[in-house]
């Protein structure tokens, strides 16, 4: 099989250096990493590399540079906005890199390699009696290379931050071969450019992250309610108020639509909502201290208080770790059930907390007034603002509504998040799919700026091209 966008030199010289298992030009190879696992773009490649070491990655590197071959780097092909499926680019996968190559239980420190899914860094801290706070619904599959190159956010982002909050080194493969070493436990370290910020949240464009070392933390134990609130402004409110009880014990704070419940307990039998009522929202709620003792009794004191000022009307506190499960797989499946819907818009944004309650309601009015019947579904991570924002077909539509005016809709909930200080990017990355639309948003200066870094790491354009800033 030959592949005339590959010089045959270079082909030749990367079967050699990669090996049987590193160099795959198979049919069903490629096709797995040409899309996503959503189906939602459609790429191609003609070859996946896959080294097992950050020197076999190095000298792939290298020799991609010698031949101007473009390269995507990819990880779990869990990316939501089109930055890791190839386009015409040689894949780098690393799902041979896939080592934990220490733990500090003292230093509360990780070295784990890019190709591990999380779930491998939540493993190693817990049998060290440590915690990795990262967790979100693709921890299975998601890799360590990629949550960093998207700068991942999840479920506790209010107390632990997002991944790049949560990185003391990288190791990092350069666009010209060479490799980086700043793999470190530090936490004090003031000499000169923080470099692993730059590599953190780039989506593979500056670079090919290799290896990273991660913060741990003392484990914990958690209590987690259940609770039904009016209105939108009740579950900000109310996110204020446990706050004030709880502090930064707080660990999650997620809303939930009544019309997302409906949704999940339609499509799956076995789900339904743990405390039914007529209520316009739910909130997932997360206090985390070194005792769950403490912990439920400071969170039965907050929801005591949130009773008194009408902020909640009823709520239940999980009795053992199964009932929280439950609790969370509702959230978790919202995604998937959407399409029970058929056409769902979906977006990823964020606006200041106090702004939720007007965005919600601001953007709904502008969608249905557009697009009559259309059913909205917003959640998120209330705590930093993150809302997950989906437009769904009406349920008495015979024929598809909204899947010729995706772009209308999209530019409907994307005017409203600015307009209220927000972000149409939150955790889900740049990618190609916002690439142009950010660079008419964000001001030239920081465009100028991110284009100079572009061309002062990879001069060539051939770190994953054409994502997250154009260099037209």
């Amino acid at each position: 099989m030959t592949y005339p966008d590959l010089h045959p030199e270079f082909r030749d010289r990367a079967e050699k250096l990669l090996g049987p298992k590193g160099f795959r030009t198979d049919d069903e190879t490629r096709d797995a990493v040409s899309a996503p696992w959503r189906g939602t773009y459609q790429g191609h490649t003609p070859l996946v590399a896959r080294p097992n070491s950050t020197e076999m990655c190095a000298a792939f590197v290298r020799l991609c540079a010698e031949y101007g071959v473009a390269v995507t780097p990819q990880g779990g092909n869990t990316g939501l906005v089109d930055a890791g499926t190839p386009h015409g680019e040689v894949t780098l996968s690393m799902g041979r890199m896939t080592e934990v190559r220490a733990v500090d239980a003292i230093n509360n420190s990780l070295t784990i390699e890019a190709g591990a899914p999380l779930v491998r860094a939540q493993e190693a801290a817990d049998q060290h009696n440590r915690l990795f706070p990262l967790s979100l619904g693709s921890e299975g599959t998601a890799t360590i290379g990629g949550l960093i190159s998207t700068n991942a956010g999840g479920v506790a982002v209010l107390r632990y931050g997002m991944m790049r909050d949560l990185l003391l080194g990288l190791e990092v493969v350069l666009a010209n071969g060479e490799i980086w070493d700043g793999l470190s436990g530090l936490r004090k370290n003031n000499t000169g450019y923080d470099l692993k910020h730059v590599f953190a949240g780039a989506e593979g464009t500056l670079g090919i992250i290799t290896a990273a070392t991660l913060k741990l933390f003392p484990k914990v134990a958690k209590s987690t309610a259940w609770i039904s609130c009016e209105t939108a402004q009740h579950v900000v409110d109310l996110l204020a108020l446990v706050r004030d009880h709880a502090g930064d014990t707080v660990t999650s704070f997620e809303m939930i639509p009544a019309n997302a419940i409906e949704m999940i307990c339609a499509e799956n039998l076995a789900i339904r909502d743990p405390n039914p009522s007529p209520l316009a929202w739910r909130v997932l709620c997360e206090i985390s201290m070194a005792r769950e003792d403490h912990a439920r009794e400071v969170l039965e004191t907050a929801l005591a208080a949130a009773f008194e000022h009408g902020l909640a009307s009823d709520a239940v506190i999980a009795e053992n770790l199964t009932q929280a499960r439950s609790f969370w797989t509702i959230r978790e499946t919202i995604p998937l059930s959407k399409r029970a819907y058929g056409t769902a818009v979906n977006h990823d944004v964020s606006v200041p907390v106090s702004h939720i309650p007007d965005f919600l309601a601001q953007t709904e009015t502008e969608i249905c007034n557009a697009f009559p019947g259309s059913e909205i579904i917003a959640f998120g991570h209330v705590g930093d603002g993150n809302l997950h924002y989906s437009a769904c077909e009406p349920k008495s539509a015979t024929m598809p509504v909204l899947a010729n005016h995706e772009r209308a809709i999209t530019d409907i909930v994307h005017r409203q998040a600015m307009s209220h200080d927000g972000s149409i990017s939150a955790e889900h990355g740049v990618g190609r799919l916002k690439r142009d639309e950010l660079a008419s948003l964000r001001s030239p200066a920081a465009t100028q700026a991110m284009k100079a870094i572009k061309r002062a790491l990879d001069p060539q354009g051939l770190m994953n091209p054409n994502r997250v800033v154009s260099m037209d």
